[in-house]
């Protein structure tokens, strides 16, 4: 798979998690008894939560800008060094971490989900297995190439090869 054609997947993946989370979140953080979406407030019983407010901060959040930024930041590989202060792949771009990480946090949310509900819904499913698609693509050599850091050997090299 080309390393445009495979990044470009990744890419569509997390903004459309990103979109869906925003609007998702938004609704909660408007409706906090749940009425726009439907949801009864009942569901949250075995939750430490009374309403969808917290919730819907969290996946506003966490599902929601932290992927419609990594977007953005998958295509311009800025730097920031908060960022990589947890990154765990020094090697890497911390964008393409955060990727595997807004996974991890996919499949957290919906085990959670399931534990609180005490059911298992097919939206669960599919976004158990997107979570997967995520991780599946982000680890593919074409992407892994593609955002791979150069060590400062590599950096010199490229120097004494270009001057």
């Amino acid at each position: 798979m080309k390393t445009t054609t495979a990044r470009n997947i990744l890419l569509i993946l997390l903004a459309f998690l990103g979109l869906g989370a925003l609007g998702g979140g938004l609704t909660f953080m408007l409706s906090p008894d749940g009425a726009l979406m439907g949801m009864p407030v009942s569901v949250l019983d075995h939750s430490p939560f009374r309403s969808f407010l917290v919730p819907g901060i969290i996946l506003f959040v966490v599902l929601g800008l932290v992927p419609v930024g990594l977007v953005f930041a998958l295509l311009k590989k800025p730097t920031f060094d908060g960022a990589e202060r947890l990154n765990f792949y020094p090697d890497m771009h911390w964008s393409w971490t955060y990727s595997l990480y807004v996974a991890f946090a996919l499949i957290i949310w919906i085990q959670v989900q399931m534990v609180i509900f005490q059911a298992v819904h097919w939206l669960h499913t599919f976004y158990m297995f997107y979570a997967v698609a995520i991780l599946f693509v982000a680890v593919l050599p074409a992407v892994r190439n593609r955002y791979k850091q150069e060590s400062a050997a590599d950096t010199a090299k490229t120097a004494r090869i270009n001057a």
